[in-house]
């Protein structure tokens, strides 16, 4: 157990206790937004449930005194799978105190997040009953999977209505080495490709009489891997592409496959389009005679907040706190921020640190949570107090 009852006791670790106590893997909720919902109806939010087919939104707001932008917190309840039980210290849903560190799945990625935003907002209303504009919750339990029902569906919800969210903080586990060091303000884009390359099963002792898809495929995925798609930019890395999967055959050793299967996926800066890096990869199996179907998938388009009320808020915070001149970064996998980003939104990513994401035996500084409720509630007064 922490030795420090001061930080070991405190409301944000209570909340974040209780958020991985609950089995939420994606899309299930397992009751997280019920406790989110109460805490915030008992702070005079106004809650609206959001429910599309299997998945479970929380779309919740407290309206200032004085007219002003829309301030939200967006963030998921849902946790990936735990991998097998046997290799964790503790059950990933019984959440642990050891050293300073809460443990359980969910801990850093991102129930510790959801758990400093709802102090921060206690806090802020504490000190500014009277306050502008008004404050927001966008809470999915469909971030880690398909992410279709959730964010997504909310933002067309709420465009439909008129809203528009000025600033969003997205409480994804931005920071590598210390809190606060990296901020994200922007993702590439992702799409994926399931290719498959047409062949003729036949015996391996005659293959005359077959075609062998891995063997007529084999440069053209060379080909691909080595192609420079763009140069990236300032804010951008290069675009990326990666095979991920490749599966042919039925194990044996006798038997020509009939068909090839590739999965592979590029993470695409500002300088490529969708239309782009199909074109080219096209433009690539086609300089080969081998018949194939290729079916794509988008999850998302590169998105970034340029210099803005919102990252000036959060980097005077970090540097006032900390003394922190905070990395601005377009790096790692995708987030929500993606759905948010493209109504004018102004969104930054900031979170505890990272490394033990979606990893055996979980992590977080429990420190670093109550220092993240703190600098939420900074923002907050820098954007939204009257």
């Amino acid at each position: 157990m922490d030795t420090d009852r001061s930080i070991a006791d405190s409301e944000t670790l209570a909340i974040a206790r209780e958020l991985i106590s609950r089995e939420s893997i994606s899309p299930h909720d397992a009751g997280c937004q019920e406790v989110i919902a109460r805490y915030l109806a008992d702070l005079g939010f106004t809650i609206e449930q959001m429910v599309f087919t299997d998945v479970t939104n929380l779309w919740a707001t407290h309206e200032g005194s004085e007219a002003g932008p829309v301030f939200a917190f967006a963030g998921h309840t849902d946790v990936v799978p735990t991998g097998p039980l046997s290799s964790w210290q503790t059950d990933p849903f019984e959440p642990t105190l050891k050293d300073g560190m809460l443990y359980g799945r969910g801990a850093a990625d991102m129930k510790g997040s959801l758990a400093a935003m709802l102090t921060a907002v206690k806090r802020f209303l504490e000190e500014n009953a009277r306050h502008k504009g008004t404050i927001a919750f966008l809470i999915t339990s469909d971030e880690e999977a398909d992410a279709i029902n959730g964010t997504a569906k909310v933002m067309e919800t709420l465009g439909s209505r008129g809203v528009a969210i000025e600033w969003c903080i997205v409480g994804e586990p931005s920071s590598s080495e210390l809190l606060g060091d990296v901020v994200r303000i922007g993702r590439r884009g992702s799409l994926n490709g399931t290719l498959k390359v047409l062949g003729q099963q036949g015996h391996v002792a005659y293959p005359l009489d077959a075609v062998n898809p891995i063997h007529e495929s084999l440069q053209a995925l060379a080909d691909l891997a080595a192609v420079t798609w763009d140069e990236g930019n300032e804010r951008f890395p290069p675009t990326s592409m990666q095979i991920s999967n490749i599966h042919a055959g039925m194990g044996v050793n006798n038997v020509i496959p009939g068909e090839l299967e590739v999965v592979f996926n590029l993470r695409f800066s500002t300088e490529s389009t969708e239309a782009s890096l199909k074109s080219r990869t096209h433009a690539v199996l086609d300089a080969y005679k081998f018949d194939y179907q290729l079916d794509w998938s988008l999850s998302g388009n590169p998105f970034m907040t340029h210099d803005g009320a919102l990252i000036e808020a959060v980097q005077t915070t970090l540097s006032e706190r900390a003394g922190m001149n905070t990395e601005l970064s377009t790096s790692g996998g995708t987030s929500d921020g993606r759905f948010i980003a493209p109504t004018g939104t102004q969104v930054v990513e900031l979170g505890p640190c990272n490394k033990t994401i979606h990893k055996i035996d979980e992590c977080v500084s429990i420190a670093d949570l109550n220092e993240l409720s703190q600098i939420y509630s900074q923002i907050l007064e820098k954007l939204v107090r009257s």
